[in-house]
Formats: structure tokens, C-alpha cells, sequence
């Protein structure tokens, strides 16, 4: 490892002085003992113990030299002091130490080393002072002038990600005299500093603070780094005041750039001496890099965030594209040559960057993990990122060289309140309101106000939005140090405690006029409601049911009823068994929603029959058991929400009877009832429903007035199934008024909200309405496509429908190209599966279907009795469309209006089941004709 560092850290100490210093630094401390190596003293071992001693007497140089290209004068001297006394004839030392004297501004010193050096090498050796001794002694004779300020250290890498960032830097060091780059470790801030730096003009001075352990040496550091060599200074003896009057009067009349790199743990002082400097030298600039700010007046701050990785649903190119991912691709290159980034490894790697959070020290330190791990494997094993990312580069700063060792530095800076409070947040998986915090951290709230706004200024924490949230990075840190600290159990008890009673205390408003304000509340908390519910599950299933509960009608509000199925079936098998006692209601409600997505757990269903039969008898104790948990007979609860439910449940069981009259009194009655409460989701349903009732009717206008309304309340709530339900129903009444524009506009909003729903019966019932538009515009082969692609895509019972609609559609596609048996097949199809799933409104339209194959067959008597029999299979069938009106007008011209009108009416007086029978083809006799 000696060998190793000592060759890293000569190779590039002429182009990067500052990392060979570090190398060379860390060379020299793994030497332990005496000069030589303690090895045996044997014959054989001789010449290795001589070259050991050689390298190490070389490093010595070596870190002497790079120490004295940094401007670290003082290092210099006294290493290569110590040194010389040792080998008084090691010319390359001398020469070093020559220069270094001359650097300290102690020219005499160097005069009087090298007439001694030449002196003893004439005296032992009878030779004269080596080229190098003799260049040294005579640059200092001519009084060579000292080396300018330290310029910013070479860069072994490109520069990727943070090209905004930069333009908006160099821009305000144009005009700002003092701009603090602020961010966690791992951000960047260097390398952005460094960059912007070497696009400014004029002088500029690069001094790192991170080694700085003494703040009393802050500006004799800041002197070295700026070539201000004086002998007196350079000794930790002058103090601070002298020091800092030198700089002063040496910068009063210069312009330069001074970046201070890594203020963090010497801020206070800093920001003095900053503060002091820029009042007396009105040329100088000042670039600090730090994890909090400096905090005097005129400091600009330039956060420091994450890199961007798009979205899944971005386009490829811009996927490809984003800052997070093109730093990764361009360091895996360093690492294998052969790297391509492309479509395939897109998702795996922008997970990476994701779950890194987009901080470019973790993103290379993962990007170096292909040396032996392909992109699949490292995503996999950020779980525990700290020891996957545990393996950087040996030259860069210890804080620099894993993951861990960055978070551990910003961690040793926090007061212990302060630590207290962070590892107490790590619980917050979506971040804490100041509320939050309060009650589950346990601290009184004028002391957590101070501790949150120093993690904030130490960038510990990101305050937004009125939430203070943590990276993922810094709160699997401050996980690990809850679970040390012992307290963990307690403070997640407090957690899921605190988040239960948020949801219990939001239910009651969720179905009234405050709705959208407490739906985004708990929008705002849903990844702490989902881990709070989580634990809960684990640990205490009876608080877990309670929290379900309460959280059901927000998840059904919502649309996250995928996400709440998954929970409740975790906790139903946590229960395992038939449900307590005193939680049968909570039970059903788990149940219910465990149930409420396509194609859903077999065990779930009985288990909610057999929970819904236990509490069916009483008024519900959550109102919302009363939808979720639907049971003919249960008493309303008596709130006026309840009520109006009721009201909406009567109607709509007459709206699939048939009864329109009857469906309209109880629909109308729920609507004035859920507007005098000012609640969005009763009121849409119930509009939804009367839309229905006037489509019957063929009242198109007012058919698409009430699901505009419908349509506008759900786009309030941000419930994106429901929205794109009312879309797809309402571009279908848009059809049958003869808007296929407008029919097309609202499935192709559907299909944008369908995108967040991932449900696979929407995208079957948009490939039917596309198909239907198609069809309706001449266009069947486009139309066939859609139709063929829509029952591919049904993968459950909640997409049958749109199965049966795409067999009405290719049924009307083959009568309209003459296809009579092909038509008969398809109708007869969809009226065997209609009348199996009890959809009598699309078995009426199989019926109607049959009368236009008869109507091709030359039958115009059976054309008119099925249309007769379609409206007895279902009476919304009052209302025509253009397929039925092309059958109705056929038929009339073959037959003349006195037969059609006597025939149709035969087919209306038959009962549904008489009605189906004639459709199936079997004999029947009405009013004296056979069919």
C-alpha cells in the first residue's frame, strides 16, 4: 500500500499537486517505527530493506515538494529539515529545503544551507553541488520573485451535470462580491467552485479548508494558499490578529478570487475574517463553498441540489439526457471502456440515480461499481448503500473516498440536540410539518424550531413547502443511529400513533365542504400515512385495522386503490382468521378495499361477505362501510351524509331496473342533498347517474351538461379513475350526437389520465372508444384494429364491458359490409355474455344487433319485432343511435310504417325473458304472426 500511494502521488505531482500531497501524506503515516524497516538482519533481505528506505526518503521529497507547489511553506520546511540534519548529503532534500526557506522569505537561511551542503560534499566526497543545488542557489542569488497565488487544482475528470448551474455562478461572481455555494456533502460544490473559477478572468486563489483542524490558523492558511510569505506569519505564534492585518494589507489594493473550500466546521471564523476582508479590500471577490451558509451581509447563496433524473414517462432522448444519468454514463466509461447507454439499461440506471438522490459523489461511486457489478446489481443493492458504495478513489479526501464517510463528516458537525432531532426524523418517510416533528420527536417546540433550522443551515435537511425532509442518503444514515440510540421502537410507536389520529380526525371532513382541503392534507403525508400503517401492520394489527379504516374512503376518493389493496391484503394476512370482535366494521372496510382492484384476491372476497354479514344489521360507525361495504338492508347512518348515499343508492338500483321515473325522484333527491353539504363526490355520482337517465332519452345536450359538471368535479378531487371513466362515458354521448371531435378529444384526456391509474379495463374501454369514432367516420379497418386490440387488453371482470362493447362494434362493422353470418355470430356472442354478467343494457343492444341481420336477410317483420324486444330486454333503449336509426329506417322502407309500428309494438310487450328467446331464435307467436 506504501509503494503504491508514494508511485500514485509522484506520477501526478507536477499536474495535481494538491492530490499528490494527500497521497504522499497518507504514504508517509503508514511507516511505522524507525527509518529502515524492522525486517531480520539477514543477507538476503538487504537489498529490499535498502529500497524500502530509499522510497521512503523519496516520499519525504515528494511531500515535501507538493507541499511547497500548494503553498504550504511551513510542512515544507519542517520536513525537509528534519531530513537534511539526517542525510546532510541528499542533494534533491537540499535543494527542496532551499526553496522552501526562500519561500518562507528566509533568504539568508537558504544561503547559509547551501554553502554547508556544498562545504560537506567537497570535505566527504571531493565533488561539487549537483545541477538541481546549484539551480536553486542561484535563482535565490538573482532574488527570484516568490510563486504566484495557488491556482485551483487540475481536474482528472470531465466536468458533467451542472452546466445551468455554472453559467448561473459565473454570472454572479461578475457582480457578487461573496457567493456561498451551500449543499450536502457529495454535491459537488468543489468541482463547480473549481469550474467556475477557471472560466472567471483576472487572479484567483484556490485554499482548502477541509485538513484546516486549528480556526486560529484560518488565515495564516489563507496567507500560504495567496503566496504572501511571511517568515513571522507562517508560525502559529503571530495569532490570528497579525496574521489577518497582513492579508488585509496585502489584498487592500489587488483584484482577486479567493475560494474558501469546505467551510463548514470553521464557519463562524470565516464568516468573520470574510466579513472583514471584504470591508477593507474592495477588489477582492470571495467564492465559499460550505454546507450552511457564512450568514453576513452580502453573502449570495447558491444551493446546491440534486442532479435530475426524468421521469419514467419522459420520452427516451430526454430519459437519456438527464444530468443524473449522463454523469454516471460518463464515469462508467472511465471504468469499462465498452459502456453504452441506451434503452435497455435506462431503467436500471435511472433508478440508480434516483434512489442516490441524484448527488454526483454517490452516483460516481456507483458508476465504479461496474467493475465487477452490472447496473441491475447495483440498483438491487442499494438497499445498503453504505457498504456497496463503500470503494472510491484512494487519492481523494478521506470524506470523499465512500458514501458513508461523506454523510459521517456533515454528521460530526451537528451539535448533539441537533443529532438527536435528526436521527428522531429518519422516521418521517415523506418529510414532517413542524406539527409532525413536534409530536413524534419529543422535543418542546421552541427548542425543535432552533434545532430544525440549524439542520437546515448545515444542509442536514430541505425545507419546502412547509416540510423539512431529509435525501434518502442522510436518512439511512440517521437510521442506523436511531436503531443504535435505542430509542427506535418508541419513536415508530409515536409515528404510526400520531398518523392514525391524523386520518381518524380527517374522515369526518372528507365528506363534506372541506373535502379537497383535507384530501390534499393527507395527499401531502400519504408516504408517511403508507409506513405509518406499514409498522403497524408488523407490530400492532388492531391499530393497524383502526388506521385502514380511516384511510378507505381517502384511497377511494383518490384513486389509490391499488396501493391501498396492497396494504389491507398485508394485513389480512397478518390477522389471519376471522376479525376481532369490537374491529368486524374496520375488518369489512379492509376487506373491501383489499378487494376494489381488477382480478382481486379470492380469499379477500369472502372474507369482506363474512365481515359484512356480522355488521349488516346496524347503522355503519364509518360512513363509508355504506358504499365500500354495500349491504340492501342496513340502516343509513344519520348523518346527512349518509342520508344523501342512501338517497344515491335507491336511485341508482331503479337506474338498472329500468325504472327511469323512479330512478330520477331518489337520484334528484341525493344530488340537492350532497350540494347542501357542499360534497363532490356524492354530488358527481349523482349527476353521472342523470346523465344516464337523459342519454335514455336521447336528451344528448342534457346528457353532456350534467357529465360536464360530473366531469369538472372529479378533475377537483384528482381522482384519475374517476375522471377517466366520466371522459370515456361522456365522449360516447358526444359520438351518438355526432361530435366525433369532441369524442376524440375526451379519450385521448382519458388516455393521459389513464396513465397514472395503470388499470387494464381503461385501457380496453379507450381502444373500444377510439374504435367506435373510427367506425363512425368511415374508417372500419382502423376501427377493427382498435376493436381487436380492446378485448386483448381485458384482463379482468371491470373490463368485461369493454370486451362486450368491441364484439358490438365488429358485430356492426360486418352488417355494414354485407356479412351477415359474421354479424349474427358476433351479436349472438355478445348476448350469451351480456346475459351471463346480468348487463341487460348491452344484451339490448345484441338484440338490436340481430334486428339488422334480419333486416340483411330480407326480414324486415323479425327487423321490427327485435327492435320491439331490445327496448323489453332494457327500457333505456327509448333513445336511438346512428346504428339503431340506419336499422329503424331500413325497415320502414321494406315493410311500410303500419307494419313496422304493429310489429314493433309486439316486440315491446314481451317480457325480458320472452324478448330473449325471440332474440336466441326460438319460435314464438305474437299477436298471430310467428317469428
Amino acid at each position: 500500500m506504501f509503494s503504491r500511494l508514494a508511485a500514485d502521488g509522484r506520477r501526478i505531482l507536477a499536474a495535481d499537486p494538491a492530490t499528490a500531497e494527500r497521497l504522499l501524506s497518507r504514504a508517509i503515516q503508514l511507516w511505522r517505527g524507525r527509518e529502515s524497516p524492522d525486517l531480520p538482519d539477514v543477507p538476503l533481505l538487504s537489498a529490499h530493506v535498502s529500497r524500502l528506505a530509499q522510497l521512503r526518503l523519496a516520499a519525504v521529497e515528494d511531500h515535501a515538494e507538493a507541499a511547497l507547489a500548494v503553498g504550504d511553506t511551513v510542512t515544507a520546511v519542517a520536513d525537509l529539515s528534519a531530513l537534511v540534519t539526517a542525510h546532510p548529503l541528499r542533494e534533491r532534500a537540499g535543494a527542496l529545503l532551499m526553496r522552501a526557506l526562500y519561500a518562507s522569505g528566509q533568504q539568508a537561511q537558504a544561503l547559509e544551507l547551501y554553502e554547508r551542503i556544498r562545504r560537506s560534499l567537497a570535505a566527504d566526497l571531493g565533488a561539487d553541488p549537483s545541477p538541481e543545488l546549484a539551480a536553486a542557489h542561484l535563482a535565490i542569488l538573482r532574488d527570484r520573485p516568490s510563486p504566484g497565488p495557488r491556482r485551483v487544482p487540475a481536474q482528472l475528470t470531465s466536468f458533467v451535470g451542472r452546466d445551468e448551474e455554472l453559467a448561473r455562478l459565473t454570472e454572479l461572481l461578475a457582480g457578487e462580491r461573496l457567493v456561498t455555494l451551500t449543499g450536502p456533502g457529495g454535491t459537488g460544490k468543489t468541482r463547480l467552485a473549481i469550474e467556475a473559477a477557471g472560466a472567471m478572468d483576472g487572479e484567483h486563489a484556490f485554499t482548502e479548508l477541509a485538513p484546516l483542524t486549528d480556526a486560529r490558523l484560518l488565515a495564516q492558511t489563507i496567507t500560504a494558499a495567496l503566496g504572501l510569505n511571511d517568515p513571522v506569519l507562517l508560525s502559529t505564534a503571530a495569532g490570528p490578529p497579525a496574521a489577518e492585518s497582513h492579508l488585509v494589507t496585502a489584498l487592500a489594493d489587488r483584484r482577486i478570487l479567493i475560494i474558501l473550500d469546505n467551510c463548514e466546521h470553521v464557519v463562524e471564523d470565516t464568516a468573520r475574517l470574510a466579513q472583514r476582508l471584504l470591508g477593507a479590500c474592495p477588489g477582492l471577490r470571495i467564492l465559499a463553498t460550505s454546507r450552511e451558509s457564512l450568514g453576513i451581509t452580502g453573502e449570495t447563496l447558491v444551493p446546491l441540489g440534486q442532479l435530475a433524473v426524468a421521469g419514467v414517462d419522459a420520452p427516451l432522448p430526454e430519459r437519456l439526457d438527464a444530468p443524473a444519468v449522463r454523469l454516471f454514463a460518463d464515469r462508467a466509461r472511465g471504468v469499462r471502456p465498452g459502456f453504452r447507454l441506451d434503452a435497455d439499461g435506462i431503467d436500471d440506471i435511472a433508478k440508480i440515480c434516483t434512489e442516490l438522490d441524484g448527488l454526483p459523489l454517490a452516483i460516481e461511486l456507483a458508476a465504479a461499481r461496474l467493475r465487477s457489478l452490472v447496473p441491475a446489481e447495483i440498483a438491487a443493492g442499494l438497499s445498503d448503500r453504505f457498504r456497496l458504495l463503500s470503494r472510491g478513489n484512494r487519492a481523494a479526501e478521506h470524506r470523499h473516498q465512500t458514501l458513508r464517510a461523506a454523510v459521517e463528516w456533515s454528521w460530526e458537525l451537528l451539535s448533539p440536540a441537533e443529532r438527536t432531532l435528526a436521527r428522531r426524523l429518519t422516521v418521517f418517510a415523506g418529510g414532517a410539518t413542524v406539527a409532525a416533528a413536534t409530536a413524534v420527536c419529543g422535543l418542546p417546540e421552541p427548542e425543535l424550531h432552533d434545532l430544525l433550522a440549524g439542520l437546515t443551515e448545515k444542509s442536514f435537511v430541505d425545507h419546502a413547502g412547509g416540510r423539512y425532509r431529509m435525501l434518502q442518503t442522510i436518512r439511512a444514515f440517521g437510521a442506523e443511529r436511531l436503531a443504535e440510540s435505542g430509542e427506535e421502537p418508541e419513536v415508530r410507536r409515536t409515528h404510526a400513533e400520531y398518523f392514525w389520529g391524523l386520518t381518524a380526525s380527517a374522515d369526518p371532513h372528507l365528506r363534506g365542504s372541506r373535502q379537497l382541503e383535507w384530501l390534499d392534507r393527507l395527499a401531502a403525508e400519504n408516504d408517511d400515512l403508507r409506513a405509518a400503517l406499514r409498522w403497524a401492520i408488523c407490530t400492532d394489527p388492531r391499530l393497524a385495522l383502526r388506521m385502514a379504516a380511516a384511510m378507505s374512503w381517502y384511497w377511494h376518493l383518490r384513486g389509490l386503490r391499488r396501493e391501498g389493496a396492497a396494504l389491507s391484503m398485508e394485513l389480512l394476512s397478518q390477522l389471519d382468521g376471522a376479525p376481532p370482535d369490537d374491529l368486524a366494521e374496520e375488518y369489512g372496510l379492509c376487506a373491501a378495499t383489499a378487494i376494489s382492484v381488477v382480478d382481486p384476491d379470492a380469499g379477500a372476497s369472502s372474507l369482506l361477505a363474512y365481515a359484512t354479514g356480522r355488521t349488516a344489521s346496524d347503522p355503519p360507525r364509518w360512513p363509508a362501510t355504506a358504499v365500500l361495504c354495500p349491504a340492501p338492508d342496513r340502516p343509513a347512518a344519520a348523518d346527512a351524509w349518509s342520508q344523501a348515499t342512501a338517497h344515491l343508492h335507491r336511485g341508482n338500483r331503479h337506474l338498472v331496473r329500468g325504472e327511469a321515473a323512479e330512478a330520477e325522484a331518489a337520484l334528484l333527491l341525493a344530488l340537492e342533498r350532497f350540494r347542501a353539504i357542499g360534497e363532490r363526490w356524492g354530488t358527481t355520482n349523482a349527476l353521472d347517474s342523470l346523465a344516464e337517465l337523459a342519454a335514455w332519452r336521447g336528451d344528448w345536450a342534457r346528457t353532456i351538461s350534467l357529465q360536464s359538471q360530473a366531469v369538472d368535479l372529479a378533475d377537483q378531487l384528482r381522482s384519475a379513475e374517476a375522471l377517466t371513466d366520466l371522459l370515456c362515458r361522456r365522449a360516447k354521448v358526444r359520438m351518438f350526437a355526432g361530435d366525433l371531435s369532441g369524442a376524440r378529444a375526451d379519450l385521448e384526456r382519458a388516455g393521459e389520465t389513464a396513465a397514472r391509474t395503470g388499470r387494464p379495463e381503461v385501457l380496453a374501454e379507450l381502444h373500444q372508444g377510439f374504435g367506435d369514432v373510427a367506425r363512425h367516420q368511415g374508417d372500419r379497418t382502423e376501427a377493427a384494429r382498435r376493436y381487436e386490440r380492446a378485448i386483448a387488453a381485458v384482463g379482468g371482470d371491470a373490463a368485461r364491458p369493454a370486451r362486450l362493447k368491441a364484439l358490438r362494434g365488429l358485430g356492426w362493422i360486418a352488417w355494414s359490409t354485407d356479412r351477415p353470418e359474421e354479424a349474427a355470430r358476433l351479436h349472438r356472442v355478445l348476448l350469451d355474455e351480456a346475459v351471463d354478467q346480468g348487463n341487460y343494457l348491452l344484451a339490448a343492444d345484441a338484440v338490436t344487433g340481430l334486428a339488422g341481420v334480419a333486416l340483411l336477410e330480407g326480414d324486415g317483420i323479425r327487423a321490427a319485432l327485435l327492435l320491439g324486444a331490445a327496448r323489453a330486454v332494457h327500457g333505456a333503449r327509448l333513445a336511438g343511435n346512428a346504428d339503431t336509426d340506419r336499422v329503424v329506417r331500413a325497415t320502414r322502407e321494406l315493410i311500410g310504417p303500419a307494419r313496422y309500428t304493429a310489429a314493433l309494438a309486439d316486440g315491446q310487450a314481451l317480457s325480458r325473458d320472452e324478448a330473449l328467446e325471440v332474440a336466441t331464435g326460438a319460435a314464438f307467436h305474437v299477436n298471430g304472426s310467428e317469428t
